[in-house]
């Protein structure tokens, strides 16, 4: 029996299950489609969790298509609320869960689409059960009903990407917010320092509260509230705490099927594992295509998940990534930029001829003066499609 004759299983239904499938069905409107999911498969946009308060968005009104539509669009069997609990890569079988009730599906080809986890640091105190992560829709709205209505003090665990646009989505949301992080500076892994200050700056004249160089040690209940307790010693009064140190991806289901791990499910150029008839995408990959590299990002997957339909369908397709420019969502500074690979070594370069006055602009150029990167802020950010053709890939 071909790989084809049966049918293409999907596990996750975040973006990247719903774009292969979509992907997939602009090539071929017959094949058998089938997506099992542990939440309830809507489809919503996720960066759209990080600004949703300025917006005065309710979890509800991030939906953009209910899961059913979906599966009636695209012509998918859906499996919501479904855990897989294993894959038998020689039988090509996944044994799945709902309930008590487990199931077997027979697969041609498999698609691992399962994200990342949060990555949780140790906390101590009688309260640190309450640290809360959002990293899907199901998150955000537990994060939503724990905030209510009436005024509240959010202390964020971090200063990368997902902890800025937080912070800068929540105070403009009317809260106080606080924010701890080992670094001396506001998204210091990406950005070059004079930058870094930029939106530490800018956050903090929003009403940001940065605690750099410090980390969180207890959490204890205090008066109805939480008494968190930090490494140099400072204490910070907070209603709720937001973990957002970053993503880990999830390769339990792949590990378990003895698929080659590493800081995600290792994937070839045609995105395939290391078991045939089984391929990754999205935050759980390990891209060769990137430099051996895991991409959390929205282009990366819409990217991936085209190229691998192709595959799907037949016609092996290798990926190759654009150059993709990152939209850092801080409207207190609007941040573009393009992230130099870990492996390049070289070092940031600010543009005299850039204009002060109306944010900075820098590239980071390697040992070979190739341009690898770049970071756009405020009014240059317009710049971006000129900039990216700059980029040596």
């Amino acid at each position: 029996m071909s790989a084809t004759s049966t049918p293409l299983v999907i596990v996750g239904a975040g973006l990247a299950g719903w774009t292969v499938a979509r992907e997939f069905r602009k090539l071929d409107a017959t094949r058998a489609i089938v997506m099992v999911t542990l939440d309830n498969g809507d489809f919503y946009a996720k960066p759209t969790l990080s600004n949703a308060y300025a917006q005065k968005r309710t979890p509800d009104q991030l939906v953009t298509t209910a899961a059913a539509k979906m599966a009636e669009t695209l012509k998918v069997e859906l499996h919501v609320h479904t855990r897989t609990l294993a894959i038998d890569t020689q039988a090509q079988t996944l044994t799945i869960q709902k309930g008590a009730v487990e199931q077997t599906l027979a697969y041609g080809q498999l698609v691992l689409a399962t994200g990342a986890h949060p990555i949780r640091v140790p906390v101590e105190g009688d309260a640190a059960y309450q640290v809360r992560s959002v990293n899907h829709l199901g998150d955000f709205a537990q994060f939503h009903a724990a905030l209510g209505a009436a005024p509240k003090t959010v202390l964020v665990l971090g200063a990368g990407l997902i902890g800025c646009e937080f912070a800068n989505d929540l105070v403009l949301g009317g809260y106080t917010v606080h924010v701890v992080d080992p670094a001396a500076t506001a998204l210091s892994a990406l950005l070059p320092s004079q930058a870094s200050a930029q939106l530490r700056d800018a956050l903090q004249d929003l009403g940001v509260v940065w605690h750099f160089g410090t980390t969180l040690q207890s959490l204890t209940h205090s008066e109805g509230r939480m008494q968190a307790r930090l490494a140099n010693g400072d204490q910070v009064s907070a209603d709720v705490v937001l973990s957002a140190i970053g993503l880990r991806a999830d390769m339990s289901l792949a590990q378990h099927a003895g698929l080659e791990c590493d800081r995600g499910i290792v994937v070839s150029q045609t995105l395939q594992t290391s078991a045939s008839h089984v391929y990754a995408l999205g935050d759980c990959a390990q891209y060769a295509s990137a430099q051996s590299r895991t991409l959390p990002y929205v282009m990366p997957i819409m990217n991936a998940a085209r190229a691998l339909a192709a595959t799907l369908h037949g016609t092996d397709t290798p990926l190759v990534f654009p150059v993709m420019p990152v939209s850092v969502k801080t409207p207190a500074l609007p941040i573009v930029l393009v992230s130099p690979s870990p492996h390049d070594l070289g070092q940031w370069t600010q543009d005299p001829t850039a204009d002060s006055s109306l944010g900075g602009a820098w590239r980071f150029v390697d040992a070979k003066g190739h341009v690898r990167g770049f970071v756009l802020t405020s009014k240059h950010t317009s710049k971006r499609m000129e900039w990216s053709k700059d980029i040596v890939v």
